[in-house]
């Protein structure tokens, strides 16, 4: 466990166009981000596996896609009608054309996203097994590991209601860790828009005994903070509730703890509301919970209740699960207003078609 929140630098660079405390309305129950554009900082990458069921051993040939926290996140934001932004760094090769393409043709705007012309574009290789999808990464040294701070000072972020963020970015390098900590910086009363953390623990990325105090600090510094209970349990102590989860990170006005395919809980100022997921067949779990972050935004920045953004978040995350790439198709507009309306057995009972 960490100890005490380091105190907000003394010269806050962050520029304040008014707080985002108000945006929601005194009757709206409980705090949700202002309605506006999103962006979504963090690296994609090339991304190549096996066609199922073929193994990496035994393959003739490899899928290429893109793969990428942040970028999924935007993508299924898209998918969901919101307005949304991919802000990052490729390097000046046919992956990072391929990479910009994909994203753009989501609907993402990727005109913020930087070509640097001496780092290559990220790679990662899928190896499908029994027991679990194993990701190899060919990532030191990309462009996305050199952006810094001053990506903070794009346009975009002036008129931006609410940034989202990873714990993936921190861990590239001090550079990209810097970018992270000056985002996080300012205190959530004076932000000129919301920032949501998914606290996505990669152990392969982060040096030993390191993740768990600097992701902690950054989560409980966010407005809007998503932890998986098995990743929390790893960094933070093997035998924690999702409750007991909530008492270490109790600075967020929303903290979304996610419990497999079991549930999802959040928790705000107001209390607890939990949602069952969904019975889904599971192709590959990877990219699943940058989908349900993606689903409980667009409910939030909807300004629905708790308990519909939770269940577009689930319905958004099995989109995911029955893909081998990290982003599926989101059911009809009809059938997820339906989903969302069913009463608490009917979504129990309620399989993803």
């Amino acid at each position: 466990m960490t100890g005490a929140r380091p105190a907000p630098e003394e010269h806050d660079d962050t520029p304040v166009r008014g707080p985002v405390e108000g945006a929601a309305g005194p009757a709206a129950g409980h705090w949700r981000p202002p309605r506006g554009p999103v962006v979504c900082v963090g690296e994609t990458m090339a991304a190549m596996a096996p066609a199922p069921p073929d193994s990496l051993d035994d393959t003739e040939s490899l899928r290429l896609s893109v793969a990428g926290a942040e970028s999924n996140v935007a993508v299924y934001l898209a998918d969901l009608g919101l307005p949304v932004s991919w802000v990052s760094a490729l390097g000046d090769d046919a992956l990072g054309r391929r990479v910009r393409a994909a994203v753009a043709r989501a609907g993402v705007d990727v005109s913020g996203v930087r070509t640097d012309p001496a780092r290559p574009t990220g790679l990662l290789l899928k190896e499908p097994g029994a027991a679990g999808t194993r990701v190899h990464y060919y990532r030191r040294g990309s462009a996305a590991s050199a952006l810094g701070p001053d990506v903070l000072d794009d346009e975009r972020f002036g008129g931006a209601a609410l940034l989202h963020l990873t714990g993936v970015t921190p861990a590239l390098s001090p550079s990209c860790r810097a970018l992270v900590e000056r985002a996080l910086r300012t205190p959530p009363a004076r932000r000129t828009h919301a920032v949501s953390f998914d606290v996505n623990h990669r152990p392969a990325l982060w040096p030993p005994d390191t993740a768990a105090a600097v992701l902690r600090d950054l989560a409980d510094r966010a407005d809007i903070a998503f932890v998986g209970l098995d990743e929390a349990q790893d960094l933070w102590g093997a035998g924690l509730t999702a409750t007991d989860v909530r008492r270490l990170l109790s600075g967020p006005r929303v903290l979304v703890v996610k419990d497999g395919g079991r549930s999802a809980t959040a928790f705000t100022g107001q209390g607890a509301c939990t949602v069952p997921a969904l019975a889904t067949e599971v192709v590959e779990p990877v990219g699943a919970g940058d989908a349900f972050a993606a689903g409980f935004l667009a409910g939030l920045w909807r300004g629905t209740d708790l308990t519909r953004a939770l269940r577009l978040g689930h319905i958004t995350a099995a989109s995911a699960l029955k893909v081998v790439g990290d982003h599926g198709p989101l059911p009809d507009e009809d059938t997820v207003g339906a989903m969302l309306s069913l009463t608490e057995q009917d979504w129990c009972r309620a399989p993803v078609s």
